[in-house]
Protein backbone atom coordinates (compact mmCIF):
# COMPACT_ATOMS: atom_id res chain seq x y z
CA UNK A 1 0.00 0.00 0.00
CA UNK A 2 1.45 3.39 -1.03
CA UNK A 3 2.07 5.79 1.86
CA UNK A 4 0.54 9.26 1.66
CA UNK A 5 3.07 12.01 1.07
CA UNK A 6 1.18 14.21 3.52
CA UNK A 7 1.54 11.51 6.21
CA UNK A 8 5.25 11.18 5.56
CA UNK A 9 5.85 14.91 6.01
CA UNK A 10 3.46 15.47 8.90
CA UNK A 11 6.25 16.44 11.31
CA UNK A 12 7.44 19.15 8.89
CA UNK A 13 4.15 20.57 7.71
CA UNK A 14 2.10 20.30 10.93
CA UNK A 15 1.77 21.82 13.41
CA UNK A 16 2.20 25.15 11.69
CA UNK A 17 4.61 27.79 12.94
CA UNK A 18 2.32 30.81 13.04
CA UNK A 19 1.18 31.34 9.47
CA UNK A 20 4.52 30.68 7.82
CA UNK A 21 4.33 26.95 7.14
CA UNK A 22 2.95 25.46 3.92
CA UNK A 23 -0.34 26.77 2.62
CA UNK A 24 -3.14 24.25 2.40
CA UNK A 25 -4.12 25.60 -1.02
CA UNK A 26 -1.95 25.37 -4.11
CA UNK A 27 -2.32 25.63 -7.84
CA UNK A 28 -1.27 22.46 -9.64
CA UNK A 29 -0.92 22.05 -13.38
CA UNK A 30 -3.68 19.87 -14.89
CA UNK A 31 -1.14 17.21 -15.87
CA UNK A 32 0.49 16.98 -12.43
CA UNK A 33 0.78 13.44 -11.15
CA UNK A 34 1.10 12.06 -7.65
CA UNK A 35 2.99 9.02 -8.90
CA UNK A 36 6.39 10.49 -9.73
CA UNK A 37 8.16 8.19 -7.26
CA UNK A 38 7.93 4.45 -6.99
CA UNK A 39 6.98 2.88 -3.69
CA UNK A 40 10.54 1.80 -2.84
CA UNK A 41 12.17 5.20 -3.41
CA UNK A 42 9.59 7.51 -1.87
CA UNK A 43 10.23 6.94 1.85
CA UNK A 44 14.00 7.68 1.81
CA UNK A 45 13.32 10.60 -0.53
CA UNK A 46 10.91 12.20 1.95
CA UNK A 47 13.18 11.45 4.89
CA UNK A 48 16.04 13.18 3.12
CA UNK A 49 13.79 16.22 2.62
CA UNK A 50 12.99 16.31 6.32
CA UNK A 51 16.69 16.04 7.20
CA UNK A 52 17.48 18.98 4.90
CA UNK A 53 14.74 21.04 6.54
CA UNK A 54 16.27 20.37 9.95
CA UNK A 55 19.74 21.21 8.64
CA UNK A 56 18.54 24.51 7.21
CA UNK A 57 16.58 25.40 10.35
CA UNK A 58 19.67 24.95 12.51
CA UNK A 59 21.93 26.88 10.12
CA UNK A 60 19.46 29.74 9.73
CA UNK A 61 19.26 30.23 13.50
CA UNK A 62 23.05 30.25 13.90
CA UNK A 63 24.04 32.50 10.99
CA UNK A 64 23.90 36.29 10.91
CA UNK A 65 24.93 36.45 7.24
CA UNK A 66 21.75 37.36 5.34
CA UNK A 67 23.08 36.45 1.89
CA UNK A 68 24.47 33.16 3.16
CA UNK A 69 21.05 32.19 4.54
CA UNK A 70 19.34 32.96 1.22
CA UNK A 71 21.96 30.97 -0.68
CA UNK A 72 21.65 28.03 1.70
CA UNK A 73 17.88 28.00 1.24
CA UNK A 74 18.30 27.81 -2.54
CA UNK A 75 21.00 25.14 -2.42
CA UNK A 76 19.40 22.82 0.16
CA UNK A 77 15.92 23.06 -1.29
CA UNK A 78 17.31 22.16 -4.73
CA UNK A 79 19.03 19.13 -3.22
CA UNK A 80 15.84 18.04 -1.54
CA UNK A 81 13.89 18.14 -4.79
CA UNK A 82 16.66 16.74 -6.97
CA UNK A 83 16.79 19.97 -8.99
CA UNK A 84 19.74 21.61 -10.63
CA UNK A 85 18.19 25.10 -10.34
CA UNK A 86 16.63 27.09 -7.50
CA UNK A 87 16.38 30.75 -6.59
CA UNK A 88 15.17 33.22 -3.96
CA UNK A 89 13.24 36.17 -5.39
CA UNK A 90 12.68 39.40 -3.44
CA UNK A 91 9.79 41.69 -4.30
CA UNK A 92 10.84 45.22 -5.23
CA UNK A 93 7.84 47.52 -4.65
CA UNK A 94 9.30 50.39 -6.67
CA UNK A 95 9.69 48.29 -9.81
CA UNK A 96 6.85 45.89 -8.97
CA UNK A 97 9.07 42.98 -9.95
CA UNK A 98 10.70 39.99 -8.31
CA UNK A 99 14.50 40.20 -8.41
CA UNK A 100 16.85 37.23 -7.96
CA UNK A 101 18.73 37.58 -4.62
CA UNK A 102 20.26 34.11 -4.41
CA UNK A 103 20.31 31.02 -6.56
CA UNK A 104 21.95 27.80 -7.65
CA UNK A 105 22.59 26.66 -11.22
CA UNK A 106 22.17 30.10 -12.80
CA UNK A 107 25.04 31.79 -14.64
CA UNK A 108 27.11 34.62 -13.19
CA UNK A 109 25.36 37.97 -13.42
CA UNK A 110 21.93 36.55 -12.57
CA UNK A 111 21.84 37.39 -8.86
CA UNK A 112 20.87 41.04 -8.17
CA UNK A 113 20.43 41.70 -11.91
CA UNK A 114 17.73 39.46 -13.37
CA UNK A 115 14.11 40.05 -12.37
CA UNK A 116 10.76 38.43 -13.15
CA UNK A 117 7.30 39.87 -13.44
CA UNK A 118 5.31 40.01 -10.21
CA UNK A 119 1.95 40.10 -11.97
CA UNK A 120 -0.57 37.29 -11.79
CA UNK A 121 0.26 36.13 -15.35
CA UNK A 122 3.58 34.55 -14.28
CA UNK A 123 3.97 31.50 -11.98
CA UNK A 124 6.09 33.39 -9.46
CA UNK A 125 3.84 36.44 -9.66
CA UNK A 126 0.73 34.32 -9.14
CA UNK A 127 2.23 32.70 -6.04
CA UNK A 128 3.25 36.13 -4.72
CA UNK A 129 -0.12 37.76 -5.40
CA UNK A 130 -2.31 34.93 -4.08
CA UNK A 131 -0.14 33.21 -1.49
CA UNK A 132 -0.81 29.85 -3.15
CA UNK A 133 1.95 27.39 -4.01
CA UNK A 134 2.17 26.88 -7.78
CA UNK A 135 3.27 23.60 -9.36
CA UNK A 136 3.97 23.63 -13.10
CA UNK A 137 5.12 20.27 -14.46
CA UNK A 138 4.97 21.10 -18.19
CA UNK A 139 6.05 24.70 -18.73
CA UNK A 140 6.24 24.28 -22.49
CA UNK A 141 2.54 23.38 -22.56
CA UNK A 142 1.49 25.77 -19.81
CA UNK A 143 -1.64 27.72 -20.73
CA UNK A 144 -2.29 29.39 -17.39
CA UNK A 145 0.87 31.54 -17.30
CA UNK A 146 3.54 32.89 -19.55
CA UNK A 147 6.93 31.23 -19.07
CA UNK A 148 9.58 33.71 -17.83
CA UNK A 149 12.46 34.27 -20.25
CA UNK A 150 15.04 33.15 -17.65
CA UNK A 151 13.38 29.73 -17.43
CA UNK A 152 12.88 29.39 -21.19
CA UNK A 153 16.52 30.28 -21.88
CA UNK A 154 17.70 27.45 -19.61
CA UNK A 155 15.26 24.84 -20.85
CA UNK A 156 13.34 24.59 -17.57
CA UNK A 157 10.53 22.06 -17.93
CA UNK A 158 8.96 22.13 -14.46
CA UNK A 159 8.91 24.45 -11.44
CA UNK A 160 7.44 25.02 -7.99
CA UNK A 161 6.86 28.54 -6.62
CA UNK A 162 6.02 29.18 -2.95
CA UNK A 163 5.54 32.44 -1.06
CA UNK A 164 8.10 33.62 1.51
CA UNK A 165 6.45 35.50 4.37
CA UNK A 166 8.42 37.48 6.91
CA UNK A 167 7.91 36.06 10.36
CA UNK A 168 6.71 38.19 13.24
CA UNK A 169 3.91 40.69 13.59
CA UNK A 170 2.42 41.86 10.31
CA UNK A 171 3.22 38.69 8.35
CA UNK A 172 4.25 40.58 5.21
CA UNK A 173 5.43 38.96 1.98
CA UNK A 174 9.16 39.01 1.21
CA UNK A 175 9.16 37.22 -2.12
CA UNK A 176 9.27 33.76 -3.67
CA UNK A 177 11.30 30.57 -3.24
CA UNK A 178 11.37 28.70 -6.56
CA UNK A 179 12.76 25.30 -7.58
CA UNK A 180 13.27 24.58 -11.29
CA UNK A 181 14.27 21.49 -13.25
CA UNK A 182 15.16 20.98 -16.92
CA UNK A 183 14.50 17.25 -16.50
CA UNK A 184 11.16 15.58 -17.21
CA UNK A 185 9.26 14.37 -14.18
CA UNK A 186 6.57 15.40 -11.76
CA UNK A 187 6.53 17.64 -8.70
CA UNK A 188 3.70 16.73 -6.32
CA UNK A 189 1.94 18.19 -3.31
CA UNK A 190 4.49 16.82 -0.84
CA UNK A 191 7.28 18.50 -2.83
CA UNK A 192 5.39 21.77 -2.57
CA UNK A 193 4.98 21.21 1.19
CA UNK A 194 8.71 20.60 1.48
CA UNK A 195 9.54 23.82 -0.38
CA UNK A 196 6.95 25.75 1.61
CA UNK A 197 8.63 24.46 4.78
CA UNK A 198 11.88 25.99 3.58
CA UNK A 199 10.06 29.23 2.77
CA UNK A 200 8.56 29.31 6.28
CA UNK A 201 11.93 28.88 7.98
CA UNK A 202 13.51 31.37 5.59
CA UNK A 203 10.80 33.94 6.40
CA UNK A 204 11.53 33.66 10.13
CA UNK A 205 15.27 34.02 9.46
CA UNK A 206 14.65 37.09 7.26
CA UNK A 207 12.54 38.71 9.97
CA UNK A 208 15.26 38.07 12.53
CA UNK A 209 17.91 39.54 10.24
CA UNK A 210 15.85 42.67 9.67
CA UNK A 211 15.15 43.00 13.40
CA UNK A 212 18.90 42.73 14.04
CA UNK A 213 19.54 45.44 11.44
CA UNK A 214 16.99 47.75 13.08
CA UNK A 215 18.53 47.12 16.50
CA UNK A 216 22.01 47.85 15.14
CA UNK A 217 20.76 51.10 13.61
CA UNK A 218 19.21 52.06 16.96
CA UNK A 219 22.44 51.27 18.81
CA UNK A 220 24.51 53.29 16.34
CA UNK A 221 22.10 56.21 16.69
CA UNK A 222 22.33 55.99 20.49
CA UNK A 223 26.12 55.90 20.26
CA UNK A 224 26.07 58.99 18.03
CA UNK A 225 23.87 60.84 20.54
CA UNK A 226 26.17 59.79 23.41
CA UNK A 227 29.24 61.04 21.56
CA UNK A 228 27.48 64.30 20.73
CA UNK A 229 26.54 64.74 24.38
CA UNK A 230 30.13 64.15 25.53
CA UNK A 231 31.38 66.60 22.91
CA UNK A 232 28.95 69.29 24.10
CA UNK A 233 29.78 68.66 27.76
CA UNK A 234 33.46 69.01 26.93
CA UNK A 235 32.83 72.33 25.15
CA UNK A 236 30.72 73.60 28.05
CA UNK A 237 33.37 72.63 30.62
CA UNK A 238 36.06 74.28 28.51
CA UNK A 239 34.04 77.49 28.62
CA UNK A 240 33.82 77.21 32.43
CA UNK A 241 37.59 76.73 32.61
CA UNK A 242 38.06 79.89 30.58
CA UNK A 243 35.75 81.91 32.84
CA UNK A 244 37.48 80.68 36.00
CA UNK A 245 40.88 81.63 34.63
CA UNK A 246 39.67 85.07 33.59
CA UNK A 247 38.38 85.61 37.12
CA UNK A 248 41.65 84.36 38.57
CA UNK A 249 43.66 86.82 36.52
CA UNK A 250 41.39 89.67 37.61
CA UNK A 251 41.56 88.85 41.31
CA UNK A 252 43.77 90.92 43.61
CA UNK A 253 43.78 88.28 46.35
CA UNK A 254 46.45 85.59 46.02
CA UNK A 255 44.28 83.09 47.91
CA UNK A 256 41.29 83.70 45.64
CA UNK A 257 43.50 83.51 42.56
CA UNK A 258 44.96 80.17 43.66
CA UNK A 259 41.52 78.78 44.49
CA UNK A 260 40.16 79.78 41.08
CA UNK A 261 43.17 78.32 39.29
CA UNK A 262 42.80 75.05 41.20
CA UNK A 263 39.10 74.92 40.33
CA UNK A 264 39.91 75.59 36.68
CA UNK A 265 42.39 72.71 36.59
CA UNK A 266 39.88 70.32 38.17
CA UNK A 267 37.21 71.23 35.65
CA UNK A 268 39.78 70.92 32.85
CA UNK A 269 40.53 67.35 34.00
CA UNK A 270 36.85 66.40 33.66
CA UNK A 271 36.70 68.13 30.27
CA UNK A 272 39.68 66.03 29.16
CA UNK A 273 37.76 62.84 29.98
CA UNK A 274 34.74 63.96 27.94
CA UNK A 275 37.02 64.94 25.06
CA UNK A 276 38.30 61.36 24.93
CA UNK A 277 34.83 59.90 25.43
CA UNK A 278 33.42 61.38 22.25
CA UNK A 279 36.56 60.65 20.25
CA UNK A 280 37.05 57.07 21.52
CA UNK A 281 36.32 53.92 19.55
CA UNK A 282 34.12 52.46 22.33
CA UNK A 283 31.22 54.53 23.60
CA UNK A 284 31.47 55.37 27.30
CA UNK A 285 35.12 54.29 27.60
CA UNK A 286 38.53 55.92 27.19
CA UNK A 287 41.98 54.59 26.43
CA UNK A 288 43.88 55.17 29.67
CA UNK A 289 47.28 55.61 28.03
CA UNK A 290 45.99 58.23 25.61
CA UNK A 291 43.90 59.97 28.26
CA UNK A 292 46.54 60.36 30.99
CA UNK A 293 49.13 61.26 28.36
CA UNK A 294 47.08 64.26 27.24
CA UNK A 295 46.22 65.18 30.84
CA UNK A 296 49.86 65.19 31.90
CA UNK A 297 50.79 67.18 28.79
CA UNK A 298 48.30 69.87 29.81
CA UNK A 299 49.64 69.88 33.38
CA UNK A 300 53.19 70.15 32.02
CA UNK A 301 52.22 73.30 30.12
CA UNK A 302 51.20 74.93 33.41
CA UNK A 303 54.65 74.20 34.94
CA UNK A 304 57.22 74.35 32.12
CA UNK A 305 60.12 74.56 34.58
CA UNK A 306 59.46 70.98 35.77
CA UNK A 307 59.71 67.70 33.85
CA UNK A 308 56.56 65.60 33.92
CA UNK A 309 56.94 61.98 32.78
CA UNK A 310 53.97 59.64 32.28
CA UNK A 311 53.62 55.99 31.34
CA UNK A 312 50.54 53.79 31.22
CA UNK A 313 49.48 50.34 30.13
CA UNK A 314 46.93 50.28 27.26
CA UNK A 315 43.88 49.85 29.52
CA UNK A 316 40.28 50.67 28.49
CA UNK A 317 38.59 52.55 31.32
CA UNK A 318 34.94 53.46 31.78
CA UNK A 319 33.90 57.08 32.27
CA UNK A 320 32.88 56.29 35.88
CA UNK A 321 36.51 55.37 36.62
CA UNK A 322 38.25 57.80 34.25
CA UNK A 323 36.73 60.98 35.74
CA UNK A 324 37.77 60.39 39.38
CA UNK A 325 41.14 59.05 38.24
CA UNK A 326 41.73 62.15 36.14
CA UNK A 327 40.92 64.35 39.13
CA UNK A 328 43.26 62.31 41.33
CA UNK A 329 46.14 62.67 38.87
CA UNK A 330 45.42 66.39 38.63
CA UNK A 331 45.44 66.84 42.42
CA UNK A 332 48.60 64.83 43.10
CA UNK A 333 50.62 66.20 40.18
CA UNK A 334 49.56 69.76 40.95
CA UNK A 335 50.51 69.22 44.61
CA UNK A 336 53.97 67.99 43.55
CA UNK A 337 54.41 70.96 41.22
CA UNK A 338 53.61 73.39 44.02
CA UNK A 339 55.35 71.85 47.02
CA UNK A 340 57.90 69.17 46.06
CA UNK A 341 60.61 71.43 44.69
CA UNK A 342 61.24 74.64 46.60
CA UNK A 343 64.72 75.33 45.26
CA UNK A 344 64.21 74.81 41.54
CA UNK A 345 62.91 72.50 38.82
CA UNK A 346 62.49 68.78 39.25
CA UNK A 347 61.01 65.58 37.86
CA UNK A 348 57.47 64.31 38.54
CA UNK A 349 56.48 60.81 37.39
CA UNK A 350 53.10 59.23 36.79
CA UNK A 351 53.01 55.48 36.19
CA UNK A 352 49.85 53.36 35.68
CA UNK A 353 49.84 49.61 35.14
CA UNK A 354 47.36 46.76 35.32
CA UNK A 355 47.96 44.03 37.91
CA UNK A 356 45.52 41.13 38.42
CA UNK A 357 42.38 43.04 37.50
CA UNK A 358 43.42 46.19 39.36
CA UNK A 359 44.96 49.44 38.22
CA UNK A 360 48.05 50.55 40.14
CA UNK A 361 48.80 54.26 39.77
CA UNK A 362 51.99 55.74 41.20
CA UNK A 363 52.75 59.47 41.30
CA UNK A 364 56.20 60.30 42.63
CA UNK A 365 58.72 63.11 42.89
CA UNK A 366 62.31 63.55 44.08
CA UNK A 367 61.71 66.68 46.09
CA UNK A 368 61.74 67.58 49.76
CA UNK A 369 59.27 64.88 50.70
CA UNK A 370 56.44 65.02 53.20
CA UNK A 371 56.95 66.35 56.73
CA UNK A 372 57.57 63.89 59.56
CA UNK A 373 54.40 62.56 61.07
CA UNK A 374 52.32 63.53 58.05
CA UNK A 375 48.87 61.90 58.15
CA UNK A 376 46.48 62.57 55.30
CA UNK A 377 43.56 61.41 57.48
CA UNK A 378 44.12 64.13 60.08
CA UNK A 379 41.22 66.63 60.42
CA UNK A 380 41.59 70.10 58.94
CA UNK A 381 43.70 68.95 56.07
CA UNK A 382 43.62 71.05 52.90
CA UNK A 383 40.77 70.87 50.43
CA UNK A 384 43.10 69.10 48.00
CA UNK A 385 43.74 66.20 50.37
CA UNK A 386 40.05 65.94 51.26
CA UNK A 387 39.29 65.75 47.54
CA UNK A 388 41.94 63.02 47.11
CA UNK A 389 40.45 60.87 49.87
CA UNK A 390 36.94 61.30 48.47
CA UNK A 391 38.05 60.29 44.98
CA UNK A 392 39.85 57.19 46.27
CA UNK A 393 36.65 56.13 48.05
CA UNK A 394 34.68 56.76 44.86
CA UNK A 395 37.00 54.36 43.03
CA UNK A 396 36.64 51.81 45.88
CA UNK A 397 40.42 51.92 46.02
CA UNK A 398 43.30 52.17 48.44
CA UNK A 399 45.81 55.00 48.92
CA UNK A 400 49.32 54.46 50.25
CA UNK A 401 51.75 57.29 50.94
CA UNK A 402 55.46 56.60 51.39
CA UNK A 403 58.90 58.07 50.93
CA UNK A 404 60.39 57.82 47.48
CA UNK A 405 63.87 56.39 47.04
CA UNK A 406 66.32 58.08 47.41
CA UNK A 407 64.19 61.14 48.22
CA UNK A 408 60.79 62.66 47.67
CA UNK A 409 57.25 61.32 48.05
CA UNK A 410 55.36 58.41 46.49
CA UNK A 411 51.55 58.22 46.27
CA UNK A 412 50.19 54.80 45.27
CA UNK A 413 46.53 54.29 44.35
CA UNK A 414 45.12 50.83 43.69
CA UNK A 415 41.53 50.19 42.58
CA UNK A 416 39.59 47.43 40.76
CA UNK A 417 39.10 47.71 37.02
CA UNK A 418 35.81 47.14 35.23
CA UNK A 419 35.22 43.49 34.28
CA UNK A 420 36.08 42.79 30.59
Amino acid sequence: MRLSCGQLLCEVTRPRIGSFMPSETRLVSPSASDASLNRQDELPYRRRQQALLREFGTAALQSRDFRHILQQAAGLSARGLGCSYAKVLEYEPGEKRLIVRAGIGWPAGTVDHVSLGADIESPAGYAFQTGQSVISNHLQKETRFRTPKLLADHGIKRAINVLIRRGGEGDTAFGILEADSPDPGQFDDADADFLAGFAGLLGIAIERQQADAKLQDALEHEALLTREMSHRVKNSLTSVVGLLRVQARGSESADVKNALENAAMRVASIAEVHDHLWRGSKVGFVDLSDFVGHLCKNLQSSAPEHTLQSRSDPVILSADKAIPLGLLVNELVTNAIKYAYVDGPGVIRMDAREINGHLLVEISDEGTGLPDGFDINQPRKSLGFRVILGLVRQLMGELEISKNIPRGALFTIKFPLDPP
